[in-house]
Order: structure tokens, then sequence, then C-alpha cells
């Protein structure tokens, strides 16, 4: 895999950190109604744990030198 694709592996991962910390915001404290509250809670902890499933990838793959 090359530094390129590890980059944006990497903004990607960082992408779905932060949006889950949206969403996990919004369905905490701005949305009253039970389904959507869960709905979006799953989808917030879903995208939690994909962008740390890749930070871990990126980090622990070391370098990509030749």
């Amino acid at each position: 895999m090359t530094s390129l694709d590890k980059m944006w592996i990497s903004f990607a991962g960082m992408g779905f950190l932060m949006i889950s910390m949206g969403l996990i915001y919004v369905s905490r404290y701005k949305i009253s109604n039970g389904i959507l509250k869960f709905v979006t809670a799953l989808a917030a902890y879903g995208l939690l744990i994909i962008g740390f499933i890749l930070s871990a990838f990126i980090v622990f793959s070391g370098p990509t030198g030749n």
C-alpha cells in the first residue's frame, strides 16, 4: 500500500470519528424521539468503531518505505 493510500485512509478514519462525535451529541441532546435517537446513536457508534479500526490500521501498519 502506498503512502498516498494510507493518507486517504487516515483522512477517512478522522472524518468518521468527527462525524460520530457530532452524531453522538445530536442523539443525546437534540433528538427527543426514542427510535430516531437510537438509530442515530447506533450509526454514531458504528462510525466510531470503523474510525478506530482505520486509525489503528494506519498506526500499526508501519512506514511505507521501499
